[in-house]
């Protein structure tokens, strides 16, 4: 099949470019958004980003349908995601009543996202969430259609600038933000934990062991094993040639590499310390086990049943380096909503994409996962602002690195995490040097 083109769609009707200024969102998202501000305006003040001829882009849209208008959309396997999506997906259908729908949605990983989209792109989703990082290559291989026109608002108006400019490549923006939140903290139950407990690994562990309860991170994680060696200053990195830059194995720095591997290992080595992905730390924790976790906004729910009116989050703890107290890093990411550019039905999909990532969806998203926002507007509502878990990510993103490396960092990286979990190695800069050239090669 050929790819699909953007002049399909401008005649269908659709002929806004991004560069469209200002006017309130179509009536069908229900939103108000006032144009590169930080706080809702008042009635009087609103601007917006609807476009002036969006009811005939969208009435051009319909007239040329003929049909059932059949979509795929890919989203988290949560149930949180799952259901909310669905509730959006109704709403967006109930929009439009002339119009005959068959919206699939189906479960799947952002982090896998990238790779099932690239195995066919002709049988993946029409729209599909995906991590941050993975815009690159799936702009290289010709899969995502860019959104060089709007129907009802223009997302590089109505979101925040990083997100719009992580979702763009060479000034053209190729998916539609939707949350600004895909990074790591600490949750802990308070009822258990004080807050000088849980300003370092050595005060939470010490605490978790004299309560005989237990403390979760995935450490031979790549993701999160990121943090430990960033927080003491060594660099892990995409370079320019496309390679993987990386001195874990520093022998000439502050704090060396065998200083960050031998504190991971110390802290691993703690009887309150599991080693565990996020589905059994969430199960620990309602077994009463497990009173605090790093982990993601993703776990909010779970953490919010199985800790009560303890539930609480914080920034990374800080960790031992040769004596010194160093702050733990992060990776820091958002999640867009792409459209196949191989989808049969571009212009239905570029507005269910509008739709779901507008300002009323994405809120109603982030209440239901405790996810952050790239809109403006919804991040700065009072029931998002209020909910822990993003307060924790906000006073982390401080100490975290926007997620870009290239795929051959992530078994290296998981394999010496393993290893260094264990504890069993005899030459840690030969573990070191090993993970590296597998990570830069």
């Amino acid at each position: 099949m050929k790819k699909k083109i953007l002049a399909s769609i401008l005649s269908a009707g659709m002929l806004v470019s991004l560069m469209a200024g200002c006017g309130s969102n179509a009536a069908e998202t229900g939103n108000e958004v006032q144009s590169g501000g930080t706080e809702k305006s008042s009635d009087s003040e609103k601007q917006s980003t609807k476009v002036d001829n969006a009811d005939d882009a969208i009435q051009g849209l319909i007239d040329s349908t003929d049909g059932t208008v059949e979509l795929t959309l890919w989203c988290s396997e949560t149930e949180a995601y799952q259901t909310t999506m669905k509730e959006i997906v109704d709403e967006f259908e109930a929009a439009y009543p002339d119009v005959d729908f068959d919206i699939t949605i189906g479960a799947e990983s952002e982090a896998n996202c990238k790779d099932d989209v690239l195995a066919d792109p002709e049988a993946a989703a029409d729209l599909f969430v995906f991590a941050d990082d993975q815009l690159v290559d799936m702009v290289n291989a010709g899969v995502l259609q860019s959104i060089d026109a709007t129907y009802t608002y223009d997302p590089a108006e109505t979101n925040a600038v990083s997100t719009v400019e992580a979702a763009s490549v060479d000034g053209t923006l190729y998916a539609y933000p939707l949350t600004a939140s895909n990074g790591y903290f600490l949750f802990y139950d308070k009822n258990e934990l004080t807050d000088e407990d849980v300003s370092s690994w050595d005060n939470l562990l010490a605490a978790a062991e004299a309560k005989g309860k237990t403390v979760g991170m995935e450490v031979s994680g790549a993701w999160f094993l990121y943090g430990f060696f960033a927080g003491a200053g060594l660099d892990m990195h995409l370079g320019d040639d496309g390679k993987n830059v990386c001195n874990w194995n520093a022998t000439d720095t502050k704090y060396t590499g065998a200083d960050v591997a031998a504190a991971v290992t110390k802290i691993c080595q703690s009887s309150a310390m599991v080693n565990c992905v996020n589905e059994d730390a969430q199960a620990f924790a309602l077994d009463g086990k497990m009173i605090a976790d790093v982990n993601g906004t993703w776990a909010t729910n779970a953490f919010m049943e199985a800790y009560g009116d303890g539930y609480a989050a914080v920034k990374l703890p800080t960790f031992t380096v040769n004596g010194d107290q160093v702050q733990m890093s992060s990776f820091a990411g958002y999640k867009f909503l792409g459209v196949n550019s191989y989808s049969k039905n571009i212009g239905w999909s570029m507005l269910l994409a509008e739709y779901i990532t507008s300002e009323a969806s994405q809120e109603k998203i982030g209440v239901a996962t405790g996810e952050g926002p790239a809109n403006i507007n919804a991040a700065a509502s009072e029931e998002i602002a209020n909910l822990p878990a993003l307060a924790a990510l906000t006073d982390q993103s401080n100490y975290a690195d926007l997620q870009r490396v290239g795929d051959n960092y992530w078994d290296p990286a998981a394999t010496l995490g393993q290893s260094l979990v264990e504890g069993k190695y005899d030459d840690v800069q030969a573990l070191l040097d090993e993970a590296v050239e597998g990570i830069t090669q």
